[in-house]
């Protein structure tokens, strides 16, 4: 991967969540503010922005700036969360411009360890962590195939792993004050980890 493909990857990621932001907004009514589908619609198109005309080469620069212009233009809690795991990634992947499949893994696992330690959560909480967690896991155990193969595992891990989060009780943020009436709804954050994850492999099988 090099910064071309991250402008094409965005552009599929963009434009998955603009798709699905009315969804997203249906979900987020539940038991939140209702505004997740705009916040990772107006994030993921600022960052797409952003990178059609960055010419920075180096990816760790690069993903850092996508951090900080996603954090400007979704001002949420998943938008700052979001700006975390671009963070981590950034610091792993610093001087390089360009990485392989193995290499990339390794960085979204460094961003997700990065979410983990900042918003003091982990998998099995009903966040989106229960759909970046085992689609990241998929794309290190298939690392060492192509990409579309690689993807398509983490994809579906992803939904999966989104899809779990029905049978899980809410303990972060307003979604907490709904206790077990949380029970049996899916978490809006891991459907954007699993959209993520698709508008990836949409990119990667086209």
């Amino acid at each position: 991967m090099n910064v071309q493909n991250l402008k094409e990857v965005f552009g599929y990621i963009s434009q998955i969540m603009t798709e699905n932001r009315d969804y997203l907004v249906e979900l987020d009514s539940r038991n939140g503010d209702g505004d997740l589908g705009i916040s990772m619609s107006s994030g993921y198109q600022a960052v797409k922005e952003y990178l059609q005309t960055a010419e920075e080469t180096d990816l760790g620069k690069v993903l850092m700036k996508c951090s900080s212009v996603f954090n400007e233009s979704a001002p949420s809690s998943l938008g700052t969360i979001t700006a975390f795991g671009m963070m981590g990634m950034a610091k792993t992947l610093k001087k390089k411009t360009e990485c392989t499949l193995e290499e990339l893994a390794e960085a979204m696992e460094a961003g997700i360890q990065m979410i983990m330690d900042k918003a003091k959560s982990k998998p099995g909480e009903k966040t989106i962590l229960d759909a970046l967690y085992p689609a990241v896991e998929a794309l290190k155990a298939h690392a060492n195939e192509d990409a579309k193969t690689a993807f398509a595992a983490a994809a579906k891990a992803a939904a999966e792993g989104s899809e779990s989060t029905k049978q899980m009780r809410s303990v972060h943020g307003r979604a907490a004050y709904y206790g077990d009436k949380s029970i049996g709804m899916i978490d809006g954050g891991s459907v954007v980890g699993k959209l993520l994850f698709e508008g990836i492999s949409n990119y990667c099988q086209r």
